[in-house]
């Protein structure tokens, strides 16, 4: 049976026909059922290009099954190019790891990836490095880094990199204490994990280099920013809210930028968007993807990654504010439209940031497979929190979900499968106060039964090899509290029109107090602060 569907193998086709050069796949495989699954992977890639080779090497003592990807050139053909690296990978990559795949072979091949000059410059510049990525097929945040670090690899061949599927490895990332993805080891040592684009990569790298010092205080970008003459308006953001107000004020005319650790904002951590008007079924990568696109149709400078640090508002009506980033870059607009979003919230009890990628994990999609026949915790009853007990379930030996209300909160649908499931209960009225663990990985999870009056009494425990933490977001807002009036929620304070608390400066999606936090309200919030800078600006009597 073909590994890959009918669509897949014309979309592949027709992606490897920007090959440049021809390409040499090696593998390593036994007689185990991932190794032959390899074999038929490269097999069926193969069939699609006479530009792709596959050879069998064997087990030769290191991981298997595996493979690497290598130029294949003539002498002709090598020229300035004989020092492009290689890409390896360890295991089955299929699911979201199947892009990083197909992009590697066709880097390797010599089509060029997209990134800036800057950035080429910067990853030419690294020095020798050993890096394994651990992934998960089901990560939602794994390719990004894995495709990250292929093309640092391929540009440079002083790194080389291995992506490892943790499943197909499990001794190897259980020895390593490995319990969330992706997880980034150079030479057995953590370097780092979660999510990050290429020049963050590349900042911690070239921190290596120099002892584990600080990442340099300077950005990749910051050059370039402080370069830039003020913009009309400039976003804080990179998700729907941030995109939908930069392409309503650039299709306005106005010079927009954007500065954003990352496009597509929180969607991206999303596994299956299913209400967003227009598509039956989405994924948040591939509205990520989409947003991506829509901006590059228009003329906006986009600053990525990048974390804004300060807002220093105009010293009158109509004056220019100025935002700063960690990168030590400085922008000046004479408006600002921040929609930087909201990250997980976390309980802030002990043991939770002590046993973070530990056990406590904030994504089911991304380290559920590395919890397959444990016992795991969902910390939190609504939606988000029954969606990831569902899907743990799956994998997991058991799943309990616990619940500070006295019931669950989520959509009677979501609830109605999460009690049909053996492996499933619930405890409600419970106030989580601790996790443990053994220095290593999560034991177990302490909680307070709320309904219990006996006070000796009142505290359980839960043991568990894993907690995921489901209980909603928290505003980005911080650097902005002593700038922009903020409500007791942490969320700018705005009027219907986008308006914050400072003339010129606006808000818009889950960092601001707009009620609902949905993807289109997000759209509808970004358009209406465009609208409301715009109504702002031509009224400026200065550019009268």
């Amino acid at each position: 049976m073909s590994l890959l569907n009918d669509s897949l193998t014309a979309q592949l086709a027709e992606l490897l026909k920007k090959m440049v050069f021809p390409v040499q796949i090696t593998a390593h495989t036994d007689s185990s059922r991932t190794s032959g699954q390899v074999r038929e992977l490269l097999t069926e890639i193969a069939a699609q290009s006479g530009k792709i080779t596959v050879t069998e090497a064997g087990a030769d003592g290191g991981r298997v099954p595996r493979f690497t990807i290598r130029r294949a050139q003539t002498d002709a053909e090598a020229g300035a190019e004989r020092g492009v690296g290689e890409a390896v990978f360890a295991g089955l990559p299929l699911g979201h790891e199947f892009s990083s795949l197909v992009l590697a072979i066709l880097q390797v091949s010599g089509h060029a990836p997209k990134i800036t000059a800057e950035t080429r410059k910067a990853i030419e510049a690294l020095g020798e490095h050993e890096i394994t990525t651990y992934m998960s097929v089901s990560c939602l945040n794994c390719p990004e880094v894995v495709q990250a670090l292929n093309t640092v690899a391929i540009l440079n061949p002083k790194v080389r990199h291995t992506a490892v599927e943790g499943s197909a490895f499990r001794e190897e990332t259980e020895k390593l204490g490995v319990m969330s993805v992706p997880a980034v080891f150079e030479n057995g040592t953590l370097l780092m994990s979660g999510r990050a684009e290429t020049d963050e990569i590349i900042r911690i790298l070239a921190a290596g280099e120099n002892g584990g010092t600080a990442a340099p205080k300077t950005g990749i970008n910051a050059e370039k920013m402080n370069a830039q003459p003020p913009y009309d308006v400039l976003l804080i953001g990179g998700g729907p809210a941030a995109s939908a107000a930069a392409i309503y004020t650039a299709r306005k005319g106005l010079r927009t930028a954007m500065v954003m650790q990352r496009r597509g904002g929180q969607i991206t951590e999303t596994e299956s968007i299913e209400n967003h008007i227009s598509q039956i079924r989405t994924t948040g990568p591939q509205l990520a993807a989409d947003l991506g696109a829509h901006l590059a149709q228009y003329d906006i400078d986009i600053f990525a990654p990048e974390t804004a640090q300060s807002l220093q508002p105009a010293d009158s009506p109509y004056g220019l504010h100025t935002v700063r980033t960690e990168g030590g870059g400085t922008l000046r607009a004479r408006c600002v439209i921040v929609a930087c979003g909201a990250t997980w919230r976390t309980l802030k009890v002990p043991g939770e940031n002590e046993y973070r990628n530990k056990g406590v994990s904030f994504c089911p999609h991304c380290d559920g497979p590395l919890f397959k026949d444990k016992d795991v915790t969902v910390v939190g009853g609504g939606n988000s929190g029954v969606e990831a007990a569902i899907d743990l379930a799956g994998i997991a030996r058991r799943v309990t979900v616990v619940e500070f209300a006295d019931s669950l909160k989520a959509d009677r649908i979501l609830l109605n499968t999460l009690h049909s499931l053996p492996n499933t209960s619930v405890i409600t009225n419970a106030q989580v106060n601790r996790i443990e663990g053994n220095g290593k990985k999560v034991t177990s999870v302490h909680y307070l039964d709320r309904a219990d009056t006996d006070a000796p009494a009142r505290e359980h425990t839960l043991d568990t090899d894993g907690v995921f933490i489901q209980i909603g977001l928290l505003p980005n807002t911080q650097w902005l509290k002593d700038t922009l009036r903020l409500n007791g929620a942490g969320e700018i304070v705005t009027d219907r029109s986008g308006h914050t608390s400072v003339a010129g400066i606006f808000a818009a999606g889950d960092c601001s107090d707009e009620p609902y936090k949905q993807i289109v309200t997000a759209y509808g919030s970004g358009a209406n602060a465009a609208l409301s800078a715009f109504d702002y600006l031509i009224r400026d009597p200065n550019h009268a």
